[in-house]
């Protein structure tokens, strides 16, 4: 009897800390979303471009997944029985059937609300809606639910984000839950029961490395991001990511910026949600974002997430474990000017304590492919030397002979 009130009190624990969906995103969530370029000018139209171009440019086929409609899809009030209005202009046939177009393409519909009174817009906001929201998510054929954190004054964020999960579980429909409190109340600390993605920054912008403000906020750079995660790796992994928010790439910033901030999110097994306008998006940009190579770095299997071995001299070296036994490495260059590296594979010890993996190059060959050039760099039994340009990456991956 002991034995059996021992069971029951487990399994009764579990229950009561697990309200997502299990196994939606064993690997990070790849996509577009709306807001980086567009805000809340967002319409059915753009909605359907995008995920043309998605399909017919090979974005599909790379992995990208999910079209997530970020604010401002919605009317300023609710019905008169408290439901979510799609705003009739911008989306005239309405929600479901946009979802249906998109799941005619083979991907997936992603919306967006808050966990506030109000959207960061201004449009209505979840709190004490969160069921009726849910289902209606639910009816609408919604894979995806970006809940942000505005208008939240006085709410408890582990309480908010947890009954809107068990709001969408109680739905019946699964869907992928990316809470963006932005890091505030550390939500890599609890948020693995309750959703599959967590915003472990504030909101990002298209620069590189220095403070820049945009219409009176302060966004962070590629490189403030970067710093934040290298504390919380261990938080991350399959169903549980750390976000470092969506990407900027094709924003603006130079092509080297570019690579280096697609090759770190690839590093940091981040979920990969392009926010860039596709309809204008250069053949440079689309290299960038459907590299096989690169991607297959942030989808491995293995799901942990890079840690920052070295640094010195703005000259930055990350290394990530990967699920064949190989590594994947980044030497960033964080300087504005370019800086020659020599890295002596078999005089280096690289040991990743929180996951017990292990690149010792003394008793273990690897090839070397140089993910950005395609070019074979030889093996780790000599020394690796290159000159990584200003604000770029050399990155490779390690696969044992």
């Amino acid at each position: 009897m002991k034995k059996l009130t021992v069971a029951l009190s487990l399994l009764t624990s579990v229950c009561l800390h697990a309200q997502k969906f299990d196994g939606l995103a064993l690997t990070p969530p790849m996509g577009w979303n709306s807001w980086n370029t567009f805000q809340t000018k967002i319409d059915e139209k753009l909605v359907q471009q995008t995920a043309d171009i998605i399909v017919s440019t090979g974005m599909k086929d790379a992995g990208y997944t999910y079209i997530v409609l970020d604010d401002g899809w919605m009317t300023r009030d609710r019905d008169k029985e408290g439901n979510l209005i799609p705003d009739p202009e911008k989306f005239p046939h309405g929600i479901k059937a946009l979802a249906d177009y998109i799941h005619s393409k083979g991907l997936k519909f992603g919306l967006y609300n808050c966990a506030g009174t109000l959207t960061c817009a201004g449009y209505p906001g979840t709190r004490g809606y969160e069921y009726q929201d849910a289902r209606n998510y639910a009816a609408w054929d919604v894979d995806y639910l970006k809940f942000d954190w505005c208008s939240s004054d006085g709410q408890n964020a582990k309480e908010s984000y947890t009954t809107m999960s068990k709001a969408l579980k109680k739905a019946g429909r699964p869907i992928i839950f990316s809470l963006c409190e932005w890091g505030q109340n550390k939500p890599w600390e609890w948020a693995a029961p309750v959703g599959q993605l967590w915003r472990a920054t504030g909101d990002i912008g298209a620069i590189y490395d220095t403070v820049k403000k945009t219409n009176g906020w302060n966004p962070l750079s590629v490189m403030n991001i970067v710093d934040i995660e290298a504390d919380i790796r261990k938080y991350a992994g399959p169903d549980h990511w750390n976000d470092p928010d969506m990407l900027e790439v094709g924003n603006g910033m130079k092509l080297g910026e570019d690579r280096t901030h697609f090759s770190m999110w690839c590093m940091l097994a981040a979920p990969l949600m392009m926010g860039n306008d596709l309809r204008k998006m250069t053949e440079q940009t689309h290299n960038i974002l459907t590299d096989k190579d690169a991607v297959a770095i942030d989808q491995d299997a293995l799901g942990i997430q890079a840690l920052r071995y070295s640094k010195s001299g703005g000259l930055e070296t990350w290394f990530k474990p990967l699920s064949d036994g190989g590594w994947a490495v980044c030497f960033l260059n964080r300087a504005n000017n370019a800086q020659k590296i020599t890295f002596n594979w078999k005089g280096e010890n690289v040991v990743d304590d929180i996951y017990k993996k292990q690149l010792n190059a003394a008793s273990t060959t690897y090839s070397i492919k140089n993910i950005w050039t395609k070019k074979d760099e030889g093996t780790t039994a000599k020394a690796f030397e290159g000159e990584v340009p200003a604000h770029d990456v050399i990155f490779l991956r390690l696969s044992k002979k």
